[in-house]
């Protein structure tokens, strides 16, 4: 088995539960197909840069999995003739452990350190200024 992210956008217009119910019944279908979720996200209703089928909004979900790669390959084609699917990405997941991708890590932004001063001799006595 091999993990996968894969992106959904919905259609708006054809969900009514800002996509919960699509969501779990992705999930279920890769359950039934032996894969396990390990994160499945919704990431709200999004406008688009460009219009996509005459639409200008759609909601964002994103599933992280793992399934064997056969099985994988066929999502695609699987989803491509659901109403509900504007478009489905699968992408392979092989992303390092990042701790500020995932949900349960702390929120905290990363220590920057402060820039070195130069120890250059400055003019008559003055003091070194501060960037």
């Amino acid at each position: 088995m091999r993990t996968y992210e894969t992106v959904v956008i919905l259609d708006d217009r054809r969900v009514h539960d800002e996509g919960v119910a699509y969501g779990d019944e992705f999930a279920a279908m890769l359950a039934a197909a032996g894969g396990e979720v390990i994160r499945k996200k919704s990431l709200g209703r999004k406008q688009f840069a460009r219009e996509m089928r005459k639409r200008k909004t759609g909601y964002y979900w994103d599933f992280i999995f793992k399934l064997d790669p056969d099985k994988a390959a066929a999502l695609p084609e699987k989803y491509k003739l659901d109403e509900r699917v504007l478009r489905l990405k699968c992408f392979l997941y092989d992303r390092p452990q990042d701790p500020y991708h995932l949900d349960d890590a702390p929120k905290e932004a990363p220590v920057i350190a402060k820039p070195i001063l130069d120890d250059a001799p400055t003019k008559e006595g003055a003091e070194p200024e501060e960037a």
